[in-house]
């Protein structure tokens, strides 16, 4: 069999682990090639993972960083000793630097690549994007390379990463704005050391850039600029205590008693996990209710001092929402799903939180006063060589304008739109109503934030190894 796995970076090593597993239902049969494209010239790593400064940190702990479906403890234990030169005091756990974590990838990668030749396989890389997939002769698919090379397979795997971020303000080109932030060591480099700097956003690359300034030692005044003014939850020490009712099975089993999947079961689910560990229900949502009208600030000081709380409805959330949440979203009713796209921001902040180190960051900044939030968010536009901001306060300027509007889920990169449009268009997948792609073909498979129909939130790496497990193990089905 000759697999084409188009992408390079962390689904694609997700997918090449599981591949080249031994043991268990992992293990792909048979022999024949691997081909990987990514032109990049930061293989395995992804956009998110290559070198960049040593302050911007992979923003999740380690058990839930693991590209090994099935084996939380896969990061951890590369990680080793070094985790402990690491360690991130409040949360108790180690959080390192992206580039330290794309070097896992590439090692994972290069084992897998191993392994695999072992096996019998030849794995490849071409270095090129690929642009164009079509039938031919009715069973063999080929794929068109930006260099004008074709490339045949019986199975196409796209692991092409997640979208591209919107030029909300239609700001490309102007001088000073940064559309994309990352590497961060790059962005900085081109920012005056007293600069006044607005950041488009207040999520967790919003975070990255904040710190990413206060290690360069930044000395000008930085406005994070949103429509909400929302900061992301942060997130609490790890306990033992794993969630019993909020599970896949439960979920299973109430929607094949029901037959149908409904927001109050999943509430349901998490009342009976509060009241076993003796918990207010009602607690929980009177903070998840103040998440857009309490003073940000306030609030961020507040999770700081409570990174110890022993208190697991968070916690739950925060897991639940990248274990359970991708399989619970797809059984859910519309009206449901609506609800919950109509709270995005309190839910994304909630599931997405910020490590306490950047939090403890972003706090004395704000104490300082060279950090401000700004909701409201109105417009900016070039003015005489610099910006024009206009929020819910006014009108002020800024020198330097840094972009850190993370896509929306499911949204289609814009290097692999060629690929996309061309995939959709030879009936070999469509496009879902509520964004992504789905296969419509068994010989093409998806990993990744472009699987269609997924939940609200960017896949996780602990979501992108279950469904490289998947389709490793459809792939040996084959």
């Amino acid at each position: 069999m000759d697999i084409a796995m188009v992408g390079g970076g962390a689904a694609a090593v997700s997918l090449l682990d599981a591949l080249a597993a031994t043991e268990g239902d992992g293990a792909v049969g048979g022999t024949g090639t691997v081909t990987v494209f990514e032109p990049s010239p930061h293989l395995w790593r992804g956009r998110p993972y290559g070198p960049d400064l040593e302050a911007v940190l992979v923003n999740t702990p380690p058990a839930l960083m693991s590209v090994r479906g099935r084996d939380v403890g896969h990061f951890a234990a590369w990680l080793g000793d070094r985790g402990s030169d690491h360690l991130d005091p409040l949360l108790g756990r180690p959080l390192v630097p992206r580039a330290l974590y794309g070097d896992y990838l590439v090692h994972t990668a290069e084992k897998a690549v191993a392994a695999l030749g072992e096996q019998g396989w030849t794995v490849r890389v071409v270095a090129a994007r690929v642009t164009d997939a079509a039938v031919r002769g009715g069973t063999r698919l080929v794929l068109r390379t930006d260099d004008g090379q074709e490339h045949e397979a019986d199975r196409m795997a796209l692991c092409v990463g997640g979208g591209t971020p919107a030029d909300v303000y239609g700001l490309g080109g102007a001088a000073g704005f940064t559309a994309d932030p990352y590497p961060l060591a790059d962005t900085l480099e081109r920012i005056a050391a007293a600069a006044d700097v607005t950041v488009i956003g207040s999520g967790l690359t919003a975070v990255d850039v904040v710190v990413g300034l206060a290690a360069h030692r930044y000395e000008g005044r930085i406005t994070l600029l949103s429509r909400s003014g929302v900061l992301p939850y942060v997130w609490q020490r790890p306990v033992e205590r794993r969630p019993t009712h909020v599970t896949v099975e439960r979920v299973a089993e109430l929607h094949r008693a029901r037959g149908q999947l409904a927001l109050d079961d999943l509430v349901g689910l998490l009342r009976e996990e509060l009241a076993d560990a003796g918990e207010d229900f009602g607690e929980l949502v009177a903070l998840l209710g103040g998440t857009r009208t309490d003073d940000p600030v306030r609030r961020l000081r507040e999770q700081i001092a409570a990174v110890d709380d022993p208190r697991i409805g968070r916690r739950v959330l925060q897991e639940t929402a990248h274990t359970v949440g991708p399989y619970a979203w797809r059984l859910l009713r519309e009206p449901d799903r609506a609800w919950i796209r109509r709270h995005l921001r309190t839910a994304t902040s909630v599931a997405s939180p910020m490590v306490p180190v950047n939090a403890s960051v972003l706090m004395r900044l704000l104490d300082s006063g060279q950090l401000t939030l700004s909701s409201g968010a109105e417009g900016i536009e070039p003015v005489d060589g610099r910006f024009l901001v206009r929020d819910g306060g006014g009108r002020r300027t800024a020198h330097a304008v840094v972009s850190a509007v993370n896509p929306p889920a499911q949204a289609v990169p814009v290097a692999a739109r060629d690929l996309v449009r061309a995939v959709t268009g030879a009936g070999l997948a469509t496009f879902h109503p509520s964004g992504g792609v789905v296969p419509a073909d068994p010989r093409v498979h998806l990993v990744g934030d472009l699987v269609g129909g997924g939940p609200f939130i960017t896949s996780s790496v602990a979501g992108v190894a279950a469904q490289a497990a998947r389709t490793a193990r459809a792939l040996r089905a084959a």
